[in-house]
């Protein structure tokens, strides 16, 4: 093992790398023999679950419910929005044939042309519209709320484990709506229940805002969003809602009779979220000893970790960890069973100790024969320094472990929220904002660009206009959000010199 840390490269010396590193040593996924997709393992597929879970309980909550639709979309129903079309077209993933027959080589070979192409679909909107308009003839048939857990394929070319792969999972929201409020209050809603998802539950703080024009959802009215911060000052895109207008009801004939007696056309939104919320936990809150979880997606809150020589202090031992592991089952945290693992392997301590701490477990208990001829136990909190721990009475313990797993989540909220708001800066004019992003742009700065110079969040008057879209796009930094609820006065453009009435986010990202 490196003497600096567990996990080689640290965060400080190749940001990437690290990253990929902390993946491995925590044993969350792997690339797959399909290019551009991954296998997500137990302990990844794990953390999912657990988003999964508490995610699917509020969306309920709030009155959705679950459905699914085809993996597979036909060419022509994705062709009748052109936007949508035209936004994801390069994305695609295209099956042609419905069969396989075998070649002269032994080998084989596709076989039967369909009549028409199918899309493996990139995002659902197409498929649930022409559903829609099948189930939706009246206003007392609205509002139709439903979400769907699902796999889509996009077929990137530059790919990295969570971040962004050809397959991924989500979950999708489709929802029609009799009035254009109605739909405006149902795409917010689902942001806000999105920021409070991720805040309180993955304990990583966001920023809400409006996507510019050109960030838009393709075939979106309006695009709504959760921006992170990663640890390497670069923003990340955490969730997104999108409120359609009537775009997607005119392309797929969504039509109800209002309670005029009206033929009007429904409006529209859609909503998600991915596994790249794995990707956003690890650099939130990883360090360079591996992956820190937020006890609330955890996939193990507590690990007891016996230790003993003899085999009548393994009985002593294990019997005392036993009614531990009883006494903390018992317990909860947020609504669930506290979730223990005694850890009994037969592979040395050391060893043991440091795949659970790479592994991001909340809670580490080391229990000897001194811990239980003195009823207490020895206490690790991954939120804290490796080697930092504390003696603590089994009772006091047991009593308190809903209060500890509270005041970790806390903390490493407290921690990157604090992050965001040291890495989060306003600038008035350009040439601050350029040498900002790129120190090479100052007059005074003798060396060449550095393109991964990430300062982190930088606000400043903007035009939302191609004009502006440009001068970022060469500094390759992009526009995140216009933050919403924002108590400025006008100002004016540091790009362009026009007045404008808020203020941009801008950053580099993922």
């Amino acid at each position: 093992m490196n003497n600096k840390s567990a996990i080689t490269p640290m965060r400080a010396e190749n940001y990437p790398e690290w990253y990929q590193q902390v993946i491995v040593a925590a044993d969350l996924a792997e690339t797959s023999p399909v290019r551009g997709c991954m296998v997500i393992k137990p302990w990844g597929y794990a953390i999912w679950e657990n988003i999964q879970f508490v995610l699917d309980k509020r969306l309920k909550d709030t009155g959705h419910v679950n459905a699914y639709f085809p993996l597979l979309i036909p060419l022509s129903q994705l062709e009748k929005e052109a936007k949508h079309i035209e936004g994801f077209a390069k994305e695609c993933a295209v099956v042609t044939h419905h069969r396989l027959k075998a070649d002269d080589k032994g080998g084989l070979k596709p076989d039967g042309v369909l009549e028409e192409p199918y899309i493996i679909r990139p995002t659902s909107e197409t498929t649930v519209g022409v559903m829609y308009a099948k189930w939706i003839q009246s206003y007392r048939d609205l509002p139709v709320l439903i979400n769907q857990w699902a796999n889509v394929m996009r077929w990137e070319m530059r790919t990295r484990l969570f971040l962004r792969t050809s397959e991924f999972l989500w979950q999708e929201g489709h929802t029609a709506h009799a009035t254009e409020q109605e739909a405006v209050t149902e795409t917010l809603k689902i942001l806000d229940l999105y920021e409070q998802f991720v805040e309180n539950i993955l304990a990583m703080p966001v920023i809400k805002g409006e996507k510019t024009a050109s960030e838009r959802f393709p075939g979106a009215v309006s695009t709504y969003c959760i921006e992170a911060l990663m640890q390497d000052g670069k923003a990340l895109q955490a969730g997104t809602s999108h409120f359609l207008g009537q775009n997607f009801s005119h392309a797929y004939d969504i039509k109800f009779i209002d309670q005029e007696g009206q033929l009007k056309h429904a409006w529209t939104t859609s909503w998600g979220v991915s596994t790249r919320l794995i990707g956003g936990l690890i650099m939130s809150h990883s360090d360079d000893d591996g992956l820190v979880l937020p006890p609330a997606v955890a996939p193990q809150h507590i690990v007891i970790l016996p230790i003993y020589k003899t085999d009548a202090d393994r009985q002593t031992v294990l019997a005392y960890c036993d009614a531990l592991q009883q006494a903390l089952s018992k317990k909860t945290f947020h609504d669930r069973p506290i979730r223990v693992y005694q850890d009994n392997r037969d592979i040395r301590g050391g060893d043991k100790n440091w795949q659970w701490i790479k592994k991001g477990v909340p809670i580490r208990l080391e229990i000897g024969p001194r811990d239980v001829a003195a009823n207490s136990l020895m206490v690790y909190r991954r939120d804290q320094a490796v080697k930092e721990r504390s003696s603590v009475l089994f009772t006091e313990f047991v009593e308190n472990i809903e209060n500890s797993l509270n005041s970790m989540q806390a903390t490493l909220f407290s921690k990157a929220k604090k992050f965001q708001e040291t890495h989060t800066q306003t600038v008035n004019n350009l040439q601050d904002f350029k040498t900002l992003f790129n120190p090479s742009n100052h007059p005074d700065h003798p060396d060449n660009p550095d393109e991964n110079m990430t300062p982190g969040f930088v606000a400043c008057y903007a035009v939302d206009s191609p004009e502006v879209e440009a001068i970022v796009k060469s500094l390759k930094v992009t526009a995140r959000c216009i933050p919403l609820n924002q108590d400025v006065p006008p100002g004016k453009c540091i790009f362009t010199g026009k007045t404008v009435s808020k203020k941009t986010l801008f950053a580099k990202a993922y």
